[in-house]
């Protein structure tokens, strides 16, 4: 039962990260606002923060780590 549980707050984290990587890359976010319960709404807005805090510490990890590197952007 226990690993279950992990399995699903795991892919829900992921699910979450990938939704700010869309976020950070296109700009679309999902709209929040329109969800009328307020409960509903932080409980959103709480998910959508893990995968922002997640997403900024592999964005960190990236920058610091001599695996990855910069790629120029091209003038074409």
């Amino acid at each position: 039962m226990i690993t279950k549980l992990v399995h699903v707050a795991f892919d829900a984290a992921l699910v979450s990260t990938a939704i700010a990587g869309l976020r950070r890359s296109s700009g679309f976010r999902p709209a929040t606002e329109n969800i009328s319960d307020p409960t509903f709404r932080s409980a959103a807005e709480r998910f959508l923060g893990v995968g922002e805090t997640v997403f900024d510490f592999a964005q960190a990890t990236a920058v610091n780590s001599s695996y990855f590197t910069r790629n120029p952007k091209s003038s074409s």
